[in-house]
């Protein structure tokens, strides 16, 4: 009989209750958290009698290898609330749950004596988990339903795979990605930092300003050639703005305020509202569109201290958004002419990526159902009409439109979200936004908010990890660095130094009194893209010898021959 298939978030998802049912096994006492299916395997939180240690989970592995050699069946029932709770006697967090559900039936699932508030879907036995690749991860603090005032639980990290090639081959990809871990490599490279009276907000050092500025003032000229205009708006306004925007409602959990003479303000977590003011400032004509508005806005949002994570997660963070007011019949050119930017911009930095089609959200989305399916059709519409495939995320959209994300893919072949394009009718209508049509009427134009990199902290962070610090020679904070191989080469040092630096090419000088066999060792931490020897026989020849991170030795040459090979 041919083996029945499940998808991985069902093997996932049954893994987790089965990880649960060895920790009462366990731990008779346990109180169950949630378990939920999570991306590259699952998680679940208890409150348990003592604190987990690592040892306990190779003992929890053997229990659970044994539960599904059992061949236990997942059994549905359906039951009422008050049964329910009886049923799962004992459990506060799961009668809290219950609770909330407020439904006239509750679903739990039965696997063996093991009994979880569930609405499924799971394996038919446990036995169907008998090919799975999986592995409990690590332990980590949780809070329960991820607030500071509630209680800290003990959570279970797992990875868990449809076959044990395919955890291998995650394994390859966890070891790899450790050594590209973006936090290592921004110490190494004097990047960036963090400090405990900062939490969650990036020091940036004088290296690391100088990829900022490299990375921002490409952005730039590229944004200025697509005939975008840069604005700048305040980092701190008014309450009421955000809740005329909708993304009081949204985002109120993750803001920062403030009283300025009795009024409430808020940080802002996002640049539109800023965009929608000034655009209001003056009566616009259908002449002046596409408008294109950019802006490099400094937001901050509350994370919890548990989700943060380097440049990935921070509270702090540059996004590199625009918004576009355009006409209705300029939405297909200006959604492709924002594609063609995102991909000549990957293209440099050798970036592949996929599409995603997100649409309205089921619940809290703002607009009326006719604008939210002409939203819709538009954003489909650019992209069938270029051929591009692309997958669709039903109920992803931001709370005011539909959206297109890019998703790029990592040298490791790691995915992230970046880029997204997201088409708007709502806040325009909103704010009362008007232009002056061909006859002389008031109309009202379309929204459309993109970013290329997004949050730039995290692009930056993404860039490292994808280069493992080996950034192309043209975003390298440091393209050569001159190594004298005495303290009487110095000098000669410090003019190739000069010469290349009056070329626009970056340039230091290794200066120490070390030996050239720790110099060079250094510079290939580095990661610098070319070391520069200089001795008696450079002297002599008035060259250099050249040696690239990565190839070795390139023999010798004078500074305009270094120039061209960095700049070719």
């Amino acid at each position: 009989m041919t083996e029945k298939k499940f998808d991985l978030e069902t093997i996932r998802h049954s893994l987790s209750h089965v990880l649960a049912a060895a920790v009462q096994e366990m731990f008779p006492e346990a109180k169950l958290g949630i378990g939920p299916a999570i991306d590259n395997g699952f998680y679940y939180d208890f409150d348990l009698p003592r604190t987990l240690i690592p040892e306990d989970l190779p003992i929890l592995e053997k229990k659970m290898r044994s539960i599904i050699k059992s061949d236990l069946k997942f059994e549905k029932i359906e039951v009422s609330a008050n049964k329910a709770i009886e049923q799962l006697r004992n459990q506060h967090y799961k009668h809290e749950l219950i609770k909330e559900l407020g439904d006239e039936k509750i679903s739990i699932y039965q696997t063996g004596n093991f009994v979880d508030l569930c609405c499924g879907p799971h394996v038919d036995s446990t036995a169907d988990l008998r090919n799975a690749g999986w592995k409990l991860d690590k332990i980590a603090g949780a809070y329960w339903k991820g607030s500071e005032k509630n209680k800290m639980l003990q959570r279970i990290y797992a990875l868990a795979f449809e076959n044990q090639d395919s955890m291998k081959k995650f394994e390859v990809i966890i070891q790899e990605a450790e050594k590209r871990d973006h936090r290592k490599l921004g110490a190494d490279l004097d990047l960036f930092s963090f400090h405990p009276e900062a939490p969650g907000f990036p020091f940036w050092h004088p290296k690391g300003m100088i990829l900022w500025n490299l990375l921002l003032d490409w952005w730039r000229k590229e944004h200025v050639d697509a005939g975008y205009q840069e604005i700048k708006t305040p980092i701190i306004l008014a309450r009421e703005l955000w809740e005329k925007s909708g993304h009081w409602d949204h985002y109120k959990d993750n803001m920062y305020f403030t009283k300025i003479d009795d009024r409430d303000f808020a940080v802002k977590p996002m640049n539109c509202p800023g965009a929608l003011l000034l655009y209001k400032e003056k009566i616009h004509s259908y002449r002046e569109f596409p408008l294109k508005l950019a802006e490099v806005g400094l937001v901050h949002r509350h994370e919890l201290a548990g989700v943060l994570h380097g440049l990935m997660r921070v509270r702090s963070f540059h996004q590199d958004d625009a918004h576009i007011f355009c006409l209705s019949n300029q939405i297909e050119d200006e959604i492709g002419n924002i594609i063609n930017l995102i991909d000549k911009m990957y293209n440099r930095l050798g970036l592949k990526y996929h599409l995603e089609l997100s649409t309205r959200p089921l619940k809290g989305s703002i607009g009326s159902d006719e604008n939210w399916q002409k939203a819709e059709s538009a954003l489909k519409s650019v992209l069938e009409k270029r051929k591009i495939n692309y997958k669709v995320n039903e109920g992803d959209g931001a709370f005011y439109g539909p959206k297109i994300d890019f998703h790029i893919e990592d040298a490791i072949g790691r995915t992230w979200q970046t880029a997204t394009i997201q088409l708007d009718f709502s806040m325009p209508e909103r704010f009362g936004l008007r232009y002056i049509d061909d006859s002389g009427n008031e109309e009202q134009p379309v929204m459309i908010h993109r970013v290329v990199f997004g949050a730039i902290e995290r692009f930056i962070g993404i860039l490292l990890e994808h280069f493992a610090g080996d950034f192309p020679t043209w975003l390298s904070p440091i393209q050569t660095l001159i190594l004298p191989i005495s303290d009487k080469h110095n000098k000669y040092a410090k003019k190739i130094s000069d010469e290349l630096k009056n070329a626009d090419i970056r340039s230091e000088v290794d200066a120490r009194s070390e030996s050239i066999g720790r110099k060079i060792r250094d510079a290939e931490m580095q990661k610098i893209p070319f070391m520069l020897i200089v001795g008696d026989k450079e002297i002599e020849a008035k060259k250099v010898a050249v040696r690239k991170y990565g190839e070795g030795d390139m023999g010798q040459m004078d500074t305009t021959k270094i120039v061209e090979e960095i700049c070719r």
